[in-house]
């Protein structure tokens, strides 16, 4: 708990709640999820369920019932918390658990988003690496030199752009999202005429069923890499469900939506999960089995890359690359921001390079991008029990009798119920996982609740059951102060405005018209290759004309985006009259 004489000026913006005039809109939200859920890990999902035999049937259901419950879970779990609070997670948890839990809980996410910054500098390594003819990398370690020197080259790039150009890279991200989704939609169909000849010996697909056919017998068989029955449907259910568990119900992304003005904001994450994880995972399932038929290889033997460049041509090698290289800045930086969170007397900039050093290293292990699945279900595990602590302090202590930030009003450091209960979470979760009792996929949910149920009876016990009214009337002082200070900060704050110029109009213009050509090349690969010759002529046209409309969209909706802000500053005496203005 802050101390409720200190200068708020002196407090770190991230300590406080969120002002009301940096709240953000619906669309906002939209685009960041579209952005951050359509990425190069896709096709390592898509083919993932390839090679684990899910049945198509599975796969179009299973996949739409996991990504609507991961939704909910972002909207009825994570959103209230952050809209109610508008705090960051970590922030929460300082006032909820004291320091020792939280440096705890920044260890725990040095760890995950390192790994997961090392599986996307190993994914965009694929792609330069199958255009310098490197070997594929199947095993467990690295088998060549040349794609370590590969990884080392990719992963300092990241290492520097996440310590000093990281506000570029995030800016850069956010044109990423439409091409993303451009060119997950262009593959399947590109591919599409090559399936269909080798299941039906024709290029053309004149019926649904003849599609749920091909994709039975050539994608989604029901048979795993080694000829065995697969996962059945709840599997997919659970795999597209806990895949995001890191962030809502471990609550990380409390940071992101504590911007929303509304709790049903949280439905803005169905961009994230139905356009990015539905349609991109089973994109990325056709662009796999495609290419594994026409380079006559097992899906388990090609990596990212070769299926970026045999479905896209060009195109899919920027894709692997620019995916891969957002994703792994994104988190690389966040591994930085917990690193210098644990050693304070440290600068960002020098606990992100060495953290992206150890990255670096563990990139060139393949492992980290083939065994994504497990480790990302893994690392849900290892955060889902602080989110049921969270969850129990906020949603269930005022229903229970108990209080909330107990542990600030008895201006405690340490939380024997916090770390207490985190650790039986963690035991129970990964002791159900070696017992084998049901599906790792599921043990996020019995995990979550043993962790609530613990936390509560311990947090009563040490304290959350006294009333506190002279603490609670201090913070309620305290938080209005806050609101104060917000009002005045907003007054002074510059005002953003769209530039509705001819030029900016017109590159925004030529950006999407290069998206529309894109699929509409795609579509004509699919529909009007009379046979093979016709097909491969057109699938040439696609490559070429996709590569040239790649390089037209992100010049004209990079220089759009750049031009498309416009700061107007007000002086002192407008602020005033403003301020005025509005009181009346």
């Amino acid at each position: 708990m802050h101390n409720p004489n200190v200068a708020l000026s002196q407090v770190e913006e991230e300590q406080l709640p969120v002002p009301k005039h940096k709240l953000k809109g619906w669309r906002h939200f939209l685009g960041l999820y579209a952005g951050e859920h359509v990425a190069a890990t896709e096709f390592v999902f898509g083919a993932t369920f390839v090679a684990l035999g899910a049945t198509m049937t599975d796969i179009l259901l299973g996949l739409l019932i996991g990504n609507i419950l991961a939704v909910l879970s972002w909207t009825l779990i994570t959103t209230p918390i952050a809209v109610e609070t508008r705090l960051s997670l970590y922030t929460y948890l300082q006032k909820i658990a004291g320091s020792s839990m939280t440096r705890l809980y920044n260890w725990a996410n040095v760890i995950i988003f390192t790994v997961i910054s090392a599986a996307m500098i190993t994914v965009s390594a694929t792609a330069v690496r199958f255009a310098l003819n490197i070997p594929a990398q199947l095993n467990w370690y690295p088998t060549n030199a040349w794609f370590v020197l590969v990884v080392l080259a990719v992963g300092i790039i990241v290492v520097f752009v996440a310590m000093y150009g990281f506000n570029a890279v995030s800016n850069f991200s956010r044109i990423c999202a439409p091409w993303l989704f451009t060119m997950f939609v262009c593959g399947p169909l590109v591919l599409m005429p090559e399936l269909s000849n080798a299941v039906l010996g024709q290029t053309g697909i004149s019926s649904w069923s003849e599609f749920m056919h091909i994709g039975s017998v050539s994608v989604w068989t029901g048979l795993d890499a080694n000829g065995e029955p697969g996962i059945g449907l709840l599997e997919v259910i659970g795999f597209s469900w806990a895949a995001n568990t890191i962030t809502h119900f471990g609550l990380i992304d409390m940071a992101l939506l504590r911007y929303a003005k509304k709790r049903r904001y949280g439905l803005c994450t169905s961009a994230g999960m139905l356009f990015g994880h539905y349609v991109a995972w089973i994109s990325a399932g056709i662009m796999g089995a495609g290419t594994a038929v026409l380079v006559q290889k097992s899906i388990v033997e090609l990596d990212p890359g070769d299926v970026a460049f045999h479905a896209l041509g060009l195109s899919g090698l920027v894709i692997v690359i620019v995916a891969g290289w957002t994703t792994a800045n994104a988190n690389l930086y966040r591994a930085g921001l917990a690193a210098q969170a644990i050693f304070e007397n440290h600068s960002r900039n020098r606990t992100t390079f060495i953290v992206g050093l150890v990255t670096i290293v563990i990139a060139c292990f393949p492992f980290v991008f083939t065994k994504l699945l497990p480790l990302l279900t893994y690392a849900g595990l290892l955060v889902v029990p602080v989110g049921g602590i969270v969850f129990a302090e906020h949603f269930l202590f005022k229903k229970l009798g108990l209080t909330r930030y107990w542990l600030s009003y008895k201006k405690l450091s340490h939380s024997k119920p916090a770390i207490t209960s985190w650790a039986v979470g963690l035991i129970f979760g990964f002791g159900l996982n070696a017992l084998d009792i049901i599906s790792f996929y599921y043990l996020f949910i019995p995990t979550w609740i043993v962790t609530i149920a613990t936390y509560t009876l311990l947090a009563k016990k040490h304290g959350a059951a006294e009333p506190y009214h002279e603490e609670k009337e201090e913070m309620e002082a305290f938080d209005n102060r806050v609101e104060a200070y917000h009002e005045e900060l907003a007054l002074k704050e510059p005002v953003i405005e769209d530039d509705k110029t001819v030029l900016t109009f017109a590159l925004t213009m030529i950006s999407v018209i290069s998206l529309g050509v894109s699929i509409l090349t795609a579509i004509h690969a699919m529909f009007f290759s009379a046979d093979m010759i016709a097909y491969e002529s057109n699938k040439t046209m696609f490559f070429n004309t996709g590569f040239a409309c790649t390089v037209i969209y992100f010049v004209t909706a990079y220089w759009a985006m750049q031009r498309k802000k416009q700061v107007v500053t007000y002086s002192d005496q407008e602020l005033e009259n403003a301020a005025a203005s509005s009181t009346k």
